[in-house]
């Protein structure tokens, strides 16, 4: 928009906002402020409504006797940081030309968002319902993760690229797998995964003050570059990656959802004076999932959200092999519960997983040129 608006004021802006680096930053910062400033004032209003977290109905005594001292603490904080998200992209990608991927990414993020504001208002206003049904809150993401993902295929441009897309495999230049075949079926369904997976991964994460945002942070601040890389003609021929046209007004979006995951972690470090809630987890995992469809980069989105990867897959070893064995693998899942199951102090856990974090972010970027 602020593009837009540049190219009918004055020709040198308009060729200063034309560069996704200067855009990006503008995201970053205009998200960041945008929580620092509005945090505050929309904490004191979820605290005047009562909108407070709950300890109970884990089904672990122990786990609602480590967390009693977060009961009440002001939750649903995602709106805050979902709207600046959202309001940054509007303002500074762009809309015109070859860049179609810029209205989908917003859309799913609030899509997400919405679905996660659902399961938090009946969450909080049904003292006898942990939230909506697995089955209701899966199946309003699968729906929305499935129209962005037809409107990438088609109306976005990805299927009319050469030889439709493909799924990519790190560390091979002359391999990869296609995904046109069947009329997309098959890029249509990677997809669901990865969205839904994202988004889902995200949100078991979020449990302890500031693990999900610093982790979205990093992994942010890596996408920025892969999706600038893939966006960008020059820089993708020498990195042997799958140039993306259009890809790199994603950039502009990680750059948002750094600033305002930062913004957020100024309220969400311990102790924390907000949760984000799922309307905060969904749509930010809904991102950065987002982030790696566009890029033909899934699988390189298993390296950058390492953590998240970690706690989704503590907890389906755990289901499966209770379900399977009638024994636990891990003390309490998700993972980082296992930690603080074992003594270890909850800042301790947190800061370890941002460690690994950026570890797996600076690795990820590193590797990308291995062919």
């Amino acid at each position: 928009m602020l593009h837009w608006l540049a190219t009918l004021l004055s020709p040198d802006l308009a060729r200063l906002l034309g560069y996704i680096s200067t855009r990006t930053a503008g995201a970053a910062v205009t998200a960041f402020l945008f929580a620092v400033l509005f945090g505050p004032r929309i904490i004191r209003w979820l605290q005047r409504q009562g909108i407070g977290e709950r300890v109970d109905g884990t089904g672990s005594q122990k786990l609602e006797e480590l967390h009693a001292h977060k009961k009440g603490t002001p939750t649903m904080g995602g709106v805050f940081v979902i709207g600046g998200i959202v309001l940054s992209c509007g303002l500074w990608m762009r809309f015109d030309g070859p860049n179609q991927f810029s209205l989908p990414g917003i859309v799913l993020t609030a899509g997400f968002a919405a679905v996660g504001f659902w399961d938090d208002w009946v969450k909080l206003h049904n003292p006898k319902k942990r939230g909506i049904s697995k089955g209701q809150k899966q199946g309003a993401l699968t729906v929305i993760a499935a129209l962005v993902a037809i409107w990438l295929l088609i109306p976005a441009g990805l299927e009319s690229q050469v030889g439709g897309p493909k799924l990519y495999v790190p560390f091979f230049k002359d391999f990869s797998l296609d995904l046109a075949a069947f009329y997309g079926i098959p890029f249509l369904a990677l997809s669901l995964v990865v969205l839904t997976g994202s988004a889902n991964a995200v949100n078991l994460t979020d449990g302890l003050d500031g693990l999900a945002t610093g982790c979205i942070a990093t992994s942010a601040l890596a996408y920025a570059g892969i999706t600038y890389f893939v966006g960008h003609a020059e820089l993708s021929q020498y990195l042997l990656v799958e140039h993306v046209p259009g890809a790199g007004e994603a950039t502009v979006m990680m750059g948002a959802l750094l600033g305002g995951a930062l913004g957020f972690l100024w309220f969400n470090t311990a102790p924390a004076l907000v949760f984000m809630g799922d309307v905060g987890s969904l749509g930010l995992g809904g991102a950065l999932g987002y982030a790696a469809v566009v890029t033909r980069t899934e699988l390189v989105l298993l390296v950058v959200g390492g953590v998240f990867v970690a706690e989704a897959m503590s907890v389906m070893i755990q289901v499966a092999s209770f379900k399977l064995r009638g024994k636990r693998v891990f003390r309490c899942a998700p993972l980082h519960h296992h930690f603080q199951f074992g003594g270890m102090p909850e800042t301790r856990v947190v800061v370890r997983a941002w460690v690994v974090s950026a570890l797996l972010a600076m690795t990820s970027l590193a590797l990308f040129k291995v062919r």
